[in-house]
């Protein structure tokens, strides 16, 4: 069961211990890493942070992990580090996003890469 708080879009539940989504600290390490490599804007949404570049949603932040947009082309990359989807408050059924490995994210000429792929999927999935 999702809190009351979580609906209302409250990054932590007033008088508990359950961060929702996010902290501060982390969407701006996010934000700082990422707007290095590609221009981005971000937005709280559902308890999480939506991430673009120009008018593509290709990442997002949930529970403090980024995570990209996947499809056949790049999910092999993610495979292959042991990664999985992301799954919205505990549904079964995985989104197109999965986890972005912590070596990804703090080597800048990789996570350069991972980007520029998630942003093909994201242009590719727009499109369809």
């Amino acid at each position: 069961m999702i809190p009351t708080c979580a609906l209302r879009g409250f990054h932590v539940c007033q008088n508990r211990d359950i961060a929702m989504g996010f902290t501060a600290e982390y969407r701006e390490l996010i934000e700082e890493k990422l707007s290095e490599i590609v221009p981005i804007r971000t937005k709280a949404m559902f308890g999480g942070v939506g991430i673009y570049s120009s008018d593509l949603f290709f990442a997002l932040i949930a529970e403090d992990k980024l995570y990209f947009k996947v499809d056949d082309s790049n999910r092999p990359d993610f495979e292959d580090y042991g990664m999985s989807p992301f799954h919205p408050y505990d549904s079964s059924t995985p989104m197109h996003y999965w986890e972005v490995p912590d070596s990804v994210l703090n080597s800048p000429p990789e996570l350069e890469g991972w980007i520029k792929k998630a942003l093909a999927v994201a242009r590719t999935k727009r499109r369809t």
